[in-house]
């Protein structure tokens, strides 16, 4: 099927409901064109096949967790090759998504997600203990992985390809500030993780075992680094077929000082039905892991589901803005002096070392 333009005059922004819903849900799972490029689908597995990973090789690993500095093995991006077939997202959607009115008030819905991004000149973290907490505690969750994060942590990443209670977004190639690309950079970091998560995916459909799920042809959702965008680069992503997911409330994790009592304390007070959090499983939430064995069951207590970005999506009205920020308007402004070294233009002055939302 060749890519679908979709309206986007005014009279389209009384999209209602329903509408919406059908869209999250088409894009998701859109067909490809032969002509384009050819996407492994998967096959019936024998019922004898093992599964594709045991519990063991599952386990996270406490030396998996810190990032190493100076390891530039992953830094040179993958040849660009055609993608997965999408529709550009429509009007009614457009703009950075922050959380979600639900239809049905009596149900307290909200997705919590992780980032787990990779910058030029290192080789982010796995945080096996958030990932083993959500899997042994049955918590739906949607992880934001950028590119080279899934290249650099292969096996790691198809593993979260087979777990049916994650559902993976797109947070850019190498976690570069966005408001300052433009052009091919611009592309590359957007349309970089979706090659890296096709090749993934073909590597894991090709294993002779039997798949736990069934990971879509194409990524859905976009995460900006930092939080921080520009209309260029915010359309850019929306004319990807890409929702741009930003959140409503932030633990606050790549903090040192950001205690887990303090996250904890942080999620309960301020979660509230259609919330979307953020937190980070690369190895910089500090204290996230001490902090979901404390707030997951009290959020639980208090009648909260925990779903998926998508379902959370596909449950009521999203709340969009124009601009992208962390908690108030202006706020992720700021990183565009931040590792301005990492971008394509020149730093304009010095910038803060604390790791960035």
């Amino acid at each position: 099927m060749q890519s679908r333009h979709v309206r986007t005059d005014r009279h389209s922004s009384r999209m209602n409901l329903s509408r919406a819903s059908r869209w999250i849900w088409a894009a998701a799972t859109v067909t490809v064109a032969a002509t384009r490029i050819a996407v492994p689908t998967l096959a019936e597995p024998a019922a004898d096949m093992p599964a594709c990973f045991s519990a063991a090789a599952l386990a996270g690993k406490p030396e998996e967790k810190a990032p190493q500095k100076g390891v530039h093995t992953y830094d040179q991006m993958p040849k660009r090759t055609p993608v997965a077939s999408f529709m550009p997202v429509p009007y009614g959607l457009r703009g950075a998504i922050r959380r979600v009115a639900l239809a049905d008030p009596s149900r307290k819905l909200v997705a919590l997600t992780f980032d787990m991004c990779e910058q030029p000149g290192e080789r982010a973290g796995y945080d096996g203990a958030i990932i083993d907490y959500l899997r042994r505690e049955n918590v739906k969750a949607t992880l934001f992985v950028g590119g080279k994060w899934m290249r650099s942590h292969a096996e790691r990443f198809e593993q979260l390809l087979d777990s049916p209670q994650f559902e993976i977004g797109n947070h850019s190639e190498a976690h570069r500030n966005l408001r300052l690309l433009d052009g091919q950079p611009l592309a590359d970091e957007i349309e970089g993780p979706q090659r890296a998560y096709e090749a993934a995916r073909a590597s894991l459909l090709a294993r002779q075992c039997r798949p736990a799920a069934q990971p879509p042809e194409r990524l859905g959702l976009f995460r900006f680094p930092y939080g921080a965008c520009n209309p260029q680069s915010l359309a850019a992503v929306n004319d990807a077929g890409l929702l741009a997911i930003q959140w409503d409330h932030s633990t606050g994790d790549p903090s040192p000082g950001q205690s887990a009592k303090a996250i904890a304390n942080g999620m309960i007070r301020e979660t509230t039905p259609g919330s979307i959090l953020i937190a980070h499983a690369n190895g910089r939430g500090w204290h996230t892991a001490d902090a979901l064995p404390i707030a997951i069951p009290k959020l639980r207590a208090m009648g909260f589901e925990f779903v998926t970005v998508s379902e959370l999506l596909a449950s009521g009205k999203p709340e969009t803005v124009e601009r992208c920020y962390n908690m108030h308007p202006g706020d992720t402004d700021k990183y565009d002096h931040f590792h301005a070294s990492l971008t394509s233009k020149p730093a304009r002055s010095a910038g803060s070392k604390e790791a960035p939302q």
